[in-house]
């Protein structure tokens, strides 16, 4: 066994998870809501979807909670949109949208990225044949966000078109202030649907619930879908969401941490002469000279788990959890070990780390 292989159990690097934890509030409350476990949770999801409505500044009627953003997709692909169209979504990008896609028939066209990033106009002129166009944004695995004009493209063209548009916004909490998002568009008419989770920023992985904000008729549709599976939210994990989101200290403290987790990782990375995508995640997207082989290799010989992005149709590239400090250098030892063709000679490194952790804008 190699140096960089010691350590006290797998590096979860893998899933995106939070580092940090949830807050205190939504612990206190899961626990709480674990007493009456011989009863049904809430069919209709009502404390959960009344706080989303409030915070999110919408009307009830624009919101829809589920067992994960996971259902959501689901959900999606079932209800909305001309169900004779195939469904759109990006090449190279989480592959749920195209499995959920396949699986109620529909079928899927994915549309060949732009290098790394979204090819805007291409996903808008799909939208004359699609039934229902995904995005991820911000963009899993590759951690981009689109600038305003290019998200401007895009909802202007859902409302020409009528085509649904479903916006991923797992990991919007990492990113920015300012990021376009679908809220900031739900006056604007077109058919848009957001797509978010307490998996991720908020520490509720375990529980599994996430929540759809959008255009009052598609999340009518989702709902009616739904009914038939009205208690896939579960009576803890409906608690902990609300208090999750009461806790707004908590998860800007999440973020600040992680942005500042993320440039030290890129910086830490530079320093070893390798380069990573400009990120507005919590995760890093890093080239590697074959991403299958440094998966496996860093799973069985180094107990670090990481995601080849290849499984997502994004070759060559390791998606990497910022997780804690040391499992972080923990892979960055290893990944000098198994794969030093990446690595730049010694006098082409930079003396100092680079400022990171701005998103890559396209």
């Amino acid at each position: 066994m190699t140096t960089a292989a010691i350590g006290a159990g797998p590096a979860r690097l893998h899933l995106s998870e939070n580092p940090y934890g949830s807050s205190p509030w939504a612990l206190k409350a899961a626990r709480e809501a674990l007493a009456p476990t011989a009863q049904y949770p809430d069919p209709a999801r009502k404390d959960a979807l009344e706080a989303i409505a409030e915070w999110a500044r919408v009307d009830r009627a624009q919101v829809a909670v589920a067992n994960g953003s996971d259902e959501l997709v689901l959900l999606s692909a079932l209800a909305l949109g001309d169900r004779d169209r195939p469904g759109v979504t990006t090449a190279g990008t989480f592959p749920g949208y195209r499995i959920c896609l396949t699986a109620v028939g529909r079928g899927c066209e994915e549309i060949p990225l732009d290098g790394i990033h979204t090819d805007v106009e291409a996903v808008a002129a799909a939208m004359d044949r699609a039934g229902v166009v995904y995005l991820c944004h911000p963009h899993n695995p590759s951690g981009a966000v689109l600038d305003r004009g290019r998200f401007d493209r895009l909802v202007e063209q859902a409302a020409v078109t009528g085509t649904p548009l479903v916006i991923d916004e797992a990991y919007l909490e990492f990113a920015p202030a300012g990021t376009p998002q679908v809220r900031d568009y739900l006056g604007s008419g077109a058919p848009l649907l957001s797509l978010r989770t307490f998996s991720k920023a908020y520490g509720l992985a375990a529980l599994r619930i996430g929540y759809a904000v959008g255009s009052a008729d598609l999340v009518a549709e989702l709902r009616a879908v739904q009914d038939t599976m009205p208690f896939s939210v579960n009576a803890v994990a409906q608690a902990a969401a609300v208090a999750a989101l009461a806790d707004q200290d908590h998860l800007e403290d999440v973020h600040r941490r992680n942005a500042l987790r993320r440039e030290w990782f890129q910086g830490e990375l530079l320093l070893r002469g390798r380069q990573s995508l400009p990120s507005a995640t919590n995760f890093v997207a890093v080239p590697v000279a074959d991403s299958a082989t440094a998966e496996r290799l860093l799973a069985e010989e180094y107990g670090i788990l990481v995601r080849d992005a290849g499984r997502f149709g994004f070759a060559g590239h390791l998606r990497v959890s910022l997780g804690s400090e040391d499992d972080l250098v923990r892979l960055l030892d290893a990944l000098d070990e198994i794969d030093p063709a990446a690595a730049l000679p010694e006098d082409a490194r930079p003396l100092r780390t680079a400022p990171a952790g701005a998103p890559s804008v396209c």
